[in-house]
């Protein structure tokens, strides 16, 4: 495995896993991967959860996210850690985009 991998922004394709919702797999490794993740306003997410630990960080907008039970609005510049196995979801109040850094990398979203 490479110890540096450069990806180019415009060099990753973008993919529409449901309604609401745009995708960019910028970079990863087995053990890491950054994730961009656009929202329309009024898109709710599954209440889910996942082995992997994970940070999300607002760049654009604002979201409601609710992880175990607690709720939050998170605006641009916001973040939070979710470890591997909490429940959570997440509400687009407004057009939003943020950044999902998960550890190890998601399998079901490289394939």
């Amino acid at each position: 495995m490479k110890e540096v991998v450069y990806v180019s922004n415009d060099g990753t394709p973008v993919s529409s896993p449901e309604a609401g919702v745009q995708r960019q797999i910028l970079a990863f490794n087995p053990h890491l991967m950054l994730v961009r993740h656009q929202f329309e306003k009024g898109w709710q997410g599954a209440r889910h959860k996942h082995p992997h630990d994970q940070i999300v960080y607002v760049t654009r907008g604002c979201i409601l996210f609710t992880g175990a039970e607690e709720s939050v609005e998170m605006h641009v510049g916001d973040s939070v850690v979710i470890a591997g196995g909490i429940e959570h979801e997440a509400t687009a109040l407004e057009d939003s985009e943020v950044l999902d850094i998960f550890t190890p990398m998601r399998e079901d979203y490289a394939n």
